[in-house]
């Protein structure tokens, strides 16, 4: 490759180092009503994931919300990080979540927030199952 073709192809490769992990299209969100029980379900060894929103906002702000239901000692995934914010909503259960090392238990109707590239994760540390929705907006 010369020095030409490697200015050409500069750019595009620049582009898909910084494309964000949720930058597929995703469609215009609309008002609409989801009954929990038809929401489709999502497993992963004794875990279920329910997708409840992915789209766009009317701001252009891309919205998505799933609800997930972890096992005794279950975590949907190591502890990890990313630049969009988001929120845990515990329905019901008991978890404990990191945050930027730091581990706090909660119980139902608690509320976390994880502010960008902060490291976190969540374990359900209770002897029942934990319920709780993740909820994440961020620029298109």
């Amino acid at each position: 490759m010369n020095r030409r073709e490697w200015c050409l192809a500069l750019p595009a490769a620049a582009a898909l180092a910084a494309k964000d992990l949720h930058a597929d299209p995703a469609p215009m969100l609309k008002s609409e009503s989801l009954p929990f029980d038809r929401l489709p379900v999502h497993h992963s060894g004794a875990n279920t994931f329910r997708a409840v929103f992915h789209g766009l906002t009317h701001e252009n702000f891309r919205l998505e919300v799933h609800e997930t239901t972890l096992a005794p000692g279950g975590r949907p995934h190591p502890p990890h990080h990313h630049r969009h914010e988001e929120m845990f909503l515990l329905r019901e259960g008991t978890v404990e979540v990191t945050l930027a090392g730091r581990r706090t238990r909660l119980g139902s109707g608690s509320a976390a927030f994880v502010a960008s590239m902060d490291e976190h994760g969540i374990k359900n540390v209770g002897t029942d199952r934990a319920r709780y929705f993740v909820v994440e907006m961020f620029n298109a």
